[in-house]
């Protein structure tokens, strides 16, 4: 079953892609819908920064996963910067999602860990 969530998770976010100045960006379909998540450095060594481009984001929760699917961090309170130390993590793809209220995914991605 973790093998299958894996490759489900690997299918559903490979087409996140990344932009020229390295940030990420959405996985929402739309090309008219506003981007929420902004990522920098990306790839990251040390610490990650992250900006939350939207005012609607009070009532919202972020998480990151790993790339097996474990959830390694949520934010159920955001602000609109934000620093993670990456001192605990793996060198990989990371996965994040932006949830409303009612859980529902707002905006999905990826960043990358180097060490």
């Amino acid at each position: 079953m973790r093998i299958f969530t894996c490759l489900i998770l690997l299918l559903v976010f490979s087409s996140a892609g990344m932009s020229q100045d390295r940030s990420v960006q959405s996985s929402v379909p739309s090309s008219n819908t506003a981007r929420y998540v902004r990522f920098y450095p990306n790839p990251a060594t040390t610490f990650i920064n992250i900006e939350f481009q939207h005012s609607l984001l009070k009532s919202s929760s972020f998480q990151v996963y790993n790339f097996l699917g474990k959830k390694v961090i949520e934010m159920p309170d955001i602000a609109n910067r934000t620093r993670i130390d990456l001192t605990g993590y793996s060198r990989g793809i990371y996965i994040y999602q932006l949830r409303d209220k009612n859980g529902k995914i707002i905006e999905s991605g990826k960043f990358q860990v180097e060490k």
